[in-house]
């Protein structure tokens, strides 16, 4: 461990940028901080406060009963290069034809698929490092530089004062050592070291402890010259394959992929309450520090969960989409408010850049959003949806997945009704969510006039993009 950390400073040293200083100690200190935590492929059901009782996530699930939990908030795309793109820009990831996860050119060619996001592309970190942010992103990428995609920008292009992340993107990272119950190791992702460094290897199992301690290192400097940061956390570890410590590998192996996925999730909220406890128990953060956690799309078949929710990573049924929000911040969130649970309240990840950017007072660099400022529902004091529908279209290369047949390419959700169909309109599906959240019933038949009037809304959406 102390061999990892001293190899962290070093990367931390030669890396990170001095954050900016903002006029006086005074606005320092009522500036609030930002910790974006976004999950790779984490089911909806996954965390014990949303119902999985096959694994701890005490960490977690304790930021849930001190904050709220949202039970229908959105990403908005079911896979996880546009899912990223839209949090990040608060706008549809198909104004950037980034429709799928970003591959090697030729595939990303085949599919209609940019190799990279637009720098030009709002930015909420971009707005907030222009108003004194120092902002710092710690964790997967996968918005550009992969595989054979090495002339990305790096991620300090699109408002980062410095970055870490590992095999998906420009820049330092850390790269996965592998180690088995007979104690063989090995590497995953060797290509990667050409899109940049310096690059560490470490335990796969142990990366996010180096994602956080990099990130912690930061918001000291942060602090230390009086600056309002932002910070992205976003691990990989739920994402396949499954590497538990290599002490549990063994046993987790016996029980298959859900057991090696369940022992991954465990591992990883350990690994972050390292992360809640510094914030919680700082003097300087826990009262002026926001921490927004969420999963960038559904689970992958056979390891996490939704519930009751239908469908996985790629499908744009509820088990596909929904995430697993919850919203933490003691001198924020409305009193009343914590430990509660947010049962109706419809909005999704495009809203966040306008809400963060209200709650820090930042202003809007760039007029071009999507998204709705919702700040006084994620901080309790209200329960508003989001106004506008919310739209989503299917990763074009997943028509047929995870035991899914000619899965519909279009879906749109308006208040309690959602609808799916085809590019062309075709083949409509239509549900009632607050009666059917597990998408059953198919009601078309009985709400001829809804079906026709969302499905054209649908359609038109998707045909206004390039």
């Amino acid at each position: 461990m102390l061999r990892l950390l001293a190899l962290l400073a070093l990367l931390l040293l030669f890396t990170c940028a001095p954050p900016p200083k903002v006029a006086s100690a005074e606005e320092g200190a009522r500036r609030p901080n930002v910790i974006l935590v976004f999950i790779d492929d984490m089911g909806w059901a996954d965390l014990g406060s949303f119902g999985n009782t096959d694994a701890a996530t005490p960490n977690i699930d304790r930021l849930a009963a001190e904050g709220i939990a949202f039970e229908q908030f959105y990403v908005n795309a079911p896979i996880c290069s546009p899912s990223r793109v839209a949090i990040s820009t608060g706008t549809y990831p198909q104004r950037w034809d980034i429709t799928s996860y970003l591959d090697n050119r030729a595939a990303n060619a085949e599919r209609g698929v940019a190799n990279w996001l637009d720098p030009a592309a709002p930015m909420l970190a971009r707005e907030l490092q222009a108003a004194g942010y120092a902002t710092g992103h710690f964790g997967k990428w996968h918005m550009g530089g992969q595989r054979d995609v090495d002339d990305a920008p790096p991620i300090t292009a699109y408002g980062f004062d410095t970055s870490l992340t590992n095999f998906e993107g420009m820049g330092p990272k850390l790269l996965p050592l592998t180690k088995d119950e007979t104690g063989a190791v090995g590497r995953i992702w060797e290509g990667a070291e050409r899109l940049g460094g310096p690059f560490t290897w470490m335990q796969r199992s142990e990366i996010t402890t180096g994602f956080i301690d990099t990130a912690l290192a930061f918001m000291d400097a942060a602090v230390a010259a009086e600056a309002p940061f932002y910070v992205n956390v976003w691990p990989d570890d739920v994402h396949s394959p499954y590497w538990p410590p290599y002490e549990e590998y063994g046993l987790a192996k016996e029980a298959g992929k859900r057991g090696l996925y369940l022992a991954v999730l465990a591992a990883m909220d350990e690994q972050f309450g390292q992360l809640f406890d510094y914030v919680r128990n700082h003097p300087d953060l826990r009262e002026n520090t926001l921490i927004v956690f969420c999963s960038d799309n559904g689970p992958e078949l056979g390891a996490g969960r939704a519930g009751e929710l239908k469908g996985y990573k790629t499908h744009l049924y509820e088990g596909g989409i929904r995430s697993s929000l919850i919203v933490w911040g003691p001198g924020f969130v409305d009193t009343a408010a914590a430990g509660s649970r947010n049962r109706e309240s419809v909005f999704s990840a495009i809203d966040l850049r306008p809400s963060l950017l209200s709650f820090t007072g930042a202003p809007a660099r760039d007029t071009l959003t999507d998204g709705e400022d919702l700040l006084p529902t994620l901080l309790g004091e209200a329960s508003r949806s989001r106004q506008a529908p919310i739209f989503w279209s299917r990763p074009p290369d997943r028509k047929n997945y995870y035991g899914f047949e000619d899965l519909p390419d279009l879906a749109v959700r308006e208040g309690d009704w959602k609808l799916l169909c085809d590019y062309d309109g075709g083949r409509p599906e239509l549900y009632n969510l607050a009666a059917d959240p597990g998408e059953e019933r198919n009601l078309v038949a009985e709400h001829p006039d809804r079906t026709t009037r969302l499905t054209r809304m649908a359609v038109d959406w998707y045909a206004a993009f390039p």
